[in-house]
C-alpha cells in the first residue's frame, strides 16, 4: 500500500513539474511575443498606437498590423477607420507588379475583391501600393491589396487628386526630410444613423478622407489634409490644409496619444505649411 501511495505521488509530482515548465514557457512566449508585438508596433506609429478620445459603441475598432503598416478596422464602419506606417527614403524606389485584391480573414464581414463593382466608387488604397512597396518590400506590397485597406472613393479623388497626394509625400516630402510618419483614413458624417444605409454592399461610404504627416523628432512638424468625395481633381494640393485639432475634431480619434499637451498644442493647434515646399509642388499632375 505504502509503495502504491508512493508511485502514485511520484507521478503527480512529475505532472506538476510538467505543468510548471509548461505554463513557464507559455508565460515567456506570450511575453516574448506582446514584446516583439509592441516593438513592432512603435515601429509603425510615433508616440503610440492611434486610439479614441471618448469611448462609445461606434468606437470599438480592431488593430490590425500587417507588412509595413498598422490599421485600426471597424466591424461596424466596415472600414479601416486609421492606417498608420512609417515612410524612409530609399535608393532606387521601386515597386512590383501590382497583385491582385484579397479578401482579409481579420474582418468579420465577408468583404470580396469583387465588392465595389458597379457602385461607382474604386477600392481606394489607404495605406498606398507604391510608397509601401518601395519602402517596406514585396510582402508588404501585396498586404496592401487586402480588402480591409480599402475604402470607397468616388474616382476623381482616388485616380487624381488623392493620387496626386500620394506621389508629393513619396516623391518630395520623404527625400526632403529623410523620414515621414504617416497616419490616414475616412471621414464619417457627424450622425450615424444618416449614414448607416449609404453603403456599397457592407461598407459604409466616407464623405471625405485625411492624411497627416508628421517628420518626427525633437522638433516635430506635421502637415494635414481633409479631401471630400466631391473634388473635381484638378484642385492645387494646398486648398485642403487643416490643422491636425480639426481632423481630431471630425473624427472622435487621438492620433498621437504619448504627445504631451503642450506639444500637442505646439503640432496640431494651426496649419503649419511653413518648410515643406508644398507651393512648388501643389499643382503637379498626377504620374499617371
Amino acid at each position: 500500500m505504502a509503495a502504491r501511495q508512493k508511485r502514485v505521488a511520484n507521478r503527480w509530482r512529475r505532472r506538476v513539474r510538467r505543468f510548471g515548465i509548461t505554463a513557464l514557457f507559455v508565460v515567456v512566449t506570450t511575453g516574448l511575443w506582446h514584446f516583439q508585438e509592441r516593438e513592432l508596433r512603435d515601429g509603425l506609429s510615433w508616440q503610440g498606437v492611434t486610439t479614441w478620445q471618448d469611448l462609445t459603441p461606434l468606437s470599438f475598432h480592431r488593430v490590425l498590423r500587417n507588412d509595413g503598416y498598422l490599421l485600426g478596422w471597424s466591424d461596424v464602419r466596415v472600414n479601416p477607420l486609421w492606417v498608420s506606417y512609417l515612410l524612409q527614403e530609399v535608393d532606387n524606389p521601386r515597386a512590383g507588379p501590382r497583385p491582385g485584391f484579397q479578401r482579409d480573414w481579420r474582418a468579420l464581414w465577408p468583404i470580396a475583391p469583387d465588392s465595389y463593382f458597379g457602385s461607382g466608387y474604386d477600392r481606394g488604397h489607404l495605406a498606398p501600393n507604391y510608397a509601401i512597396a518601395a519602402v517596406h518590400g514585396g510582402e508588404a506590397q501585396r498586404d496592401t491589396f487586402l480588402m480591409s485597406n480599402m475604402s470607397p472613393q468616388r474616382p476623381a479623388l482616388n485616380r487624381r487628386l488623392w493620387q496626386r497626394l500620394e506621389e508629393v509625400v513619396m516623391d518630395h516630402f520623404v527625400p526632403r526630410f529623410g523620414t515621414l510618419q504617416v497616419i490616414t483614413g475616412p471621414v464619417f458624417p457627424a450622425s450615424f444613423r444618416d449614414n448607416v444605409l449609404n453603403r456599397v454592399g457592407l461598407v459604409e461610404v466616407p464623405e471625405a478622407f485625411y492624411k497627416i504627416l508628421v517628420v518626427p523628432g525633437e522638433a516635430p512638424r506635421a502637415l494635414a489634409f481633409l479631401m471630400s468625395q466631391d473634388v473635381s481633381g484638378d484642385e492645387p494640393l494646398d486648398d485642403f490644409l487643416v490643422s491636425i485639432d480639426m481632423l481630431e475634431a471630425r473624427t472622435g480619434l487621438n492620433f498621437f496619444p504619448q504627445l504631451s499637451e503642450a506639444a500637442a498644442a505646439d503640432l496640431e493647434a494651426e496649419v503649419q505649411a511653413a518648410g515643406w515646399g508644398l507651393e512648388a509642388v501643389a499643382r503637379l499632375p498626377g504620374r499617371f
